[in-house]
């Protein structure tokens, strides 16, 4: 058991009687009232998406999974190739398991692959991962208002918003969890 205040994106609990996989989750304390974390739930049985409200310290049930670290290979028609690091099998996950993360993937990143009855059916990404900028809007001189940002894309084709001084060719750290930019990474 947990409490709600301890799950997180990629988690695995048990939710009406079936094991569901955290999409996403958004702690909200709205001043008068108690504190709740909203959540989507994926099921994993049949794929459907469903949004749930939990109320703060609320116990769950977290559910009977394996994470296994693997590696990604890359992507074909049949979806995403990963190799389990320590039998070297390969598997591949389709599209629709791996929904966004997808966009954070490159070849030989290593990850945690989720098992539920020895089957893999999802992916856990590292917090931060660094990415190469292959491109980015040019900043305009004098536009330095603190705080200011522009677009950027980077090797896998994942848009994140940086700040000002970041230009093509620079290595940026990009937060999984949020998909928001965190720093710049020195060569």
């Amino acid at each position: 058991m947990a409490v709600t205040t301890e799950i997180k994106k990629g988690s695995a609990i048990v939710f009406n009687g079936n094991t569901c996989l955290i999409v996403s989750t958004q702690f909200v304390n709205p001043g008068k009232g108690s504190a709740f974390t909203r959540a989507k739930l994926k099921n994993l049985r049949n794929g459907q998406v469903v949004e749930s409200t939990f109320k703060s310290g609320e116990a769950v049930e977290i559910a009977d999974v394996q994470y296994k670290k693997c590696q990604y290979l890359y992507k074909d028609g049949q979806g995403y190739n990963f190799m389990d690091n320590e039998t070297y099998e390969q598997f591949t996950l389709s599209v629709e398991d791996i929904a966004e993360t997808g966009q954070y993937l490159k070849d030989g990143t290593v990850c945690y692959a989720l098992y539920i009855d020895n089957n893999p059916i999802s992916i856990q990404l590292p917090p931060k991962m660094d990415f190469k900028v292959v491109f980015a809007d040019p900043g305009v001189k004098g536009d330095s208002a603190s705080g200011a940002n522009k677009d950027c894309e980077v090797e896998t084709g994942l848009k994140v918003k940086v700040p000002l001084f970041i230009k093509e060719g620079d290595v940026i750290k990009v937060n999984t969890e949020t998909g928001e930019y965190d720093s710049k990474v020195n060569s």
